[in-house]
């Protein structure tokens, strides 16, 4: 190899280095950082006058989930993340509560629960306002836990939260009302519900 192709590949090793240094900050900022995802759910009535909108994002925290629902009894009730996002039986085609691990039903911060158990949420005049964080769950395509797809869906009644059927010391005093408990919350039908799909991030 004479000294002028010498001196070429030098020139050009030299011009790679500089472009790489000058890109390996924004490089290593994209591998650093986890983009906020943001999800939607209309929720549409099962023939009931139930309507509303469901929002989530994802933090470092778990997912931040706002609702805003209208036309539900006054009180509480169950509100749950279901298997499906199927539709083609209205709310009843979403199937059983998301529940990946295969445990038995209880609240938002019960120690055994499905990932789907939401708790419950309150109608005040018709009006079920709030935001509530499911640490567990996830945005991110690539979790056991994501949920984008998905149906979330608000009940008829209040979710006994796993506790149906026992007595002020734990003890099961109704077999059939504690296991229907175990899997469902005995929440009731299927008032409203609506497919999680993903949204684009607000503009500031």
């Amino acid at each position: 190899m004479n000294i002028k192709n010498i001196g070429i590949m030098a020139f050009i090793g030299g011009g790679l280095a500089y472009i790489m240094s000058t890109f390996r900050p924004s490089l290593r900022y994209l591998s650093e950082t986890k983009p906020t995802r943001y999800a939607v759910a209309v929720m549409a009535p099962n023939d009931n006058g139930v309507t509303g909108v469901v929002h989530f994002e994802d933090t470092s925290q778990g997912v931040v989930i706002k609702y805003n629902i209208d036309g539900l009894a006054d009180g509480e009730h169950g509100f749950h993340i279901h298997e499906y996002g199927d539709l083609t039986d209205g709310c009843q085609s979403a199937c059983a509560h998301f529940n990946p691990f295969g445990t038995t039903h209880g609240g938002l911060d019960s120690a055994e629960r499905h990932e789907g158990d939401l708790g419950n949420i309150t109608s005040t005049n018709g009006k079920a306002r709030g935001e509530l964080t499911a640490p567990t769950l996830s945005l991110d395509p690539h979790s056991i836990t994501f949920i984008v797809g998905r149906m979330i869906i608000v009940h008829q009644d209040r979710d006994d939260l796993g506790l149906g059927g026992l007595d002020a010391n734990g003890e099961v005093v109704n077999e059939k009302v504690h296991q229907e408990s175990l899997k469902t919350g005995n929440a009731g039908k299927r008032m409203a519900c609506g497919v999680i799909g993903f949204q684009e991030p607000p503009t500031e």
